[in-house]
């Protein structure tokens, strides 16, 4: 089925007289012996609900849900042995990059970091590795792999692969399709979609690898709760209508971002609703624009149906790669012209 029609169809309950069309929050943790759950940390109907709608967005065949993205992120490199060698992108979601460095530092896994988007670079960092992570396009400087070139390298290595597809989201890309293992998603955001819950998600082929990724959550106890994943649920009837209206708004920003006086650089990968901009000034005039903006949000965080922005290098936690004047801009679904207009008054100020 097309995103907008498995969107809006699976994850329901069985179609029979008198059934309800929505699946129930299960507000459960104890289950009387013999029933296929045992115990609340163990499964629920609802989170299953929510992982069959995960499951057929990104056409794979089966999906775990999670507390978080990070909690995902960390149950995938759970799996990995001591100091396996792996490849990642150098510049990604800050709290992957924080987590593989601390990794790296403690011998916990040696980790190579590459320009994901340099195809030659990550071909030559895969020689001996034993496990590759794309994020493409990463956060936030948008940069774009050559999936189908190295994922296809790293198997021919028989390296295991996953993909962070929180930005592209299904709708533009399906890492399991073009053969890795492991595509992830930060539920939080695009999935979702309404700022009101943390989720995360993987999703696989391989029905060994679920067991392991299963068995992974149940141990670490990095389960979401039923209200949690009810509104994740929820979230999804909407996605493709909520990710495209944002899509068609950012591709329209693009020109008018350009050709402002006062920006200097804009990044955006072709598609997706995160573009992501570099003004002419420095981090205080930078933090002015973000801060003098009336209908966009200055807050972390990114993929709901409300337009966002900030200067990422106010974490202390990105990296240093990324621009001092940088701001990475979630483009919601208001009026394009409304969006616009905010923008054009919020550089005003450093005009």
């Amino acid at each position: 089925m097309r995103p907008e029609t498995a969107a809006i169809t699976s994850g329901r309950p069985l179609a029979q007289p008198g059934a309800p069309l929505n699946t129930a929050i299960s507000l459960n943790s104890t289950f009387t012996a013999g029933g296929p759950i045992g115990y609340g940390r163990f499964g629920n109907e609802t989170w299953s609900a929510l992982e069959d709608a995960i499951t057929s967005l990104e056409h794979g065949e089966s999906t775990l849900a999670f507390s978080s993205g990070m909690a995902a992120i960390t149950a995938v490199f759970s799996l990995l042995p001591h100091g396996a060698p792996i490849v990642a992108s150098d510049q990604g979601y800050s709290g992957t990059m924080t987590l593989l460095k601390k990794y790296h530092e403690q011998g916990r896994l040696e980790v190579r970091f590459v320009d994901i988007a340099n195809t030659k670079d990550v071909f030559a960092a895969l020689i001996g590795a034993a496990f590759l992570w794309i994020e493409s396009p990463t956060n936030p400087g948008l940069e774009v792999a050559e999936m189908a070139l190295i994922i296809g390298e790293a198997k021919k290595r028989n390296m295991g692969v996953a993909v962070d597809n929180t930005f592209a989201t299904p709708i533009n890309q399906r890492p399991l399709e073009l053969g890795a293992d492991i595509s992830m998603n930060s539920v939080t955001k695009y999935l979702a979609g309404h700022s009101d819950v943390i989720l995360g998600s993987l999703t696989v082929k391989d029905p060994a690898l679920h067991s392991r990724l299963l068995e992974a959550r149940t141990l670490i106890g990095s389960i979401p709760g039923p209200f949690e994943a009810w509104l994740g649920l929820r979230g999804i009837r909407t996605f493709p209508l909520r990710f495209n209206a944002a899509q068609s708004n950012a591709k329209a920003l693009i020109e008018k971002l350009k050709s402002h006086p006062s920006v200097e650089r804009v990044r955006y990968p072709g598609f997706g609703a995160i573009i992501s901009f570099e003004v002419k000034g420095d981090a205080a005039l930078t933090d002015k624009v973000c801060e003098g903006s009336k209908l966009i949000a200055n807050a972390t965080s990114l993929g709901g149906v409300e337009t966002t922005w900030e200067r990422r290098r106010r974490w202390p936690s990105e990296s240093a790669t990324v621009p001092e004047n940088l701001i990475r801009i979630s483009v919601g679904c208001e009026h394009i012209e409304d969006i616009w207009a905010d923008i054009s008054h919020a550089l005003s100020a450093i005009s």
